[in-house]
């Protein structure tokens, strides 16, 4: 009953706070993001009100074989943390069938740090789970945007604070986040080049956690050729390495 409750209050605030041009209106948070770097910013801004020392943004890959968190941005951008590649690991795939299905958070934490434990045990609206990365506690949010996306909103520290209070506020600022994130589109579109078919092919096998190996037998290429295909579509989605491009390809629609 009492996550029933809670997923209603996120929504009824999420609502409520909208403006209707669809910006997220609570507290700071006036303006619609804009940029992924407008998105890192605002995600640290919820950081810095819940005591968090790390933060990121997931995307959940479209596979159902073989679920996996596809990182957006983190709080190391333009760079990528060592938790995140655990994240982005197998240690994320029961939290992904997780957020597919709910949007109740859930909390860990690591037996060697005491900080936050008490804090997030005391979450009536919440659900212990499995360390998303090792010697972490934290908090994961799902977050669900149009056209079927979801993913999850994850924060790191060994001291976060949060209440039953605050903690629907801080889920509806995640959503509005993963929406304002969805929408980065339309400048970003026309600026891609177009890309093959193929290297869209090798794009979403790869955001299916699949290896380059794995991806030439699948393709009947040889593995240089796979590399080349997801090295050419980095380059045209202007990202710095293929992580980021299928994270980018999720987030334009490009591949599903």
């Amino acid at each position: 009953m009492k996550h029933a409750q809670a997923r209603e209050a996120a929504a009824a605030l999420f609502n409520d706070q909208r403006n209707p041009f669809g910006a997220f209106s609570l507290g700071s948070e006036t303006h619609h993001a804009a940029t992924i770097p407008d998105a890192v910013r605002r995600c640290r801004w919820i950081a810095v009100d819940i005591n968090a020392s790390g933060f990121g943004l997931f995307l959940v890959s479209p596979s159902l074989e073989r679920a996996r968190l596809v990182a957006c941005f983190d709080s190391d951008y333009p760079s990528t943390s060592v938790a995140t590649k655990f994240i982005s690991g197998a240690s994320g795939e029961e939290m992904v069938r997780h957020s597919r299905i709910s949007t109740t958070p859930r909390w860990w934490t690591d037996d060697d740090i005491a900080g936050s434990r008490q804090t997030l045990e005391s979450l009536a609206w919440a659900e212990p789970a499995e360390p998303l990365a090792p010697g972490t506690n934290g908090i994961a949010f799902p977050v669900h945007a149009d056209r079927g996306q979801c993913g999850l909103v994850v924060f790191l520290g060994p001291d976060i604070a949060l209440s039953d209070d605050t903690l629907c506020e801080i889920h509806a600022r995640c959503f509005a986040l993963f929406a304002a994130v969805a929408r980065i589109r339309p400048g970003e579109t026309g600026r891609t080049r177009a890309i093959s078919k193929r290297e869209l092919e090798c794009l979403k096998l790869t955001a299916n956690g699949n290896t380059s190996e794995e991806i030439a037998k699948l393709l009947k290429l040889s593995v240089h050729t796979a590399n080349q295909y997801l090295t050419q579509s980095t380059q045209k989605l202007n990202a710095v390495n293929r992580n980021q491009a299928v994270a980018k390809a999720l987030r334009l629609g490009l591949i599903e």
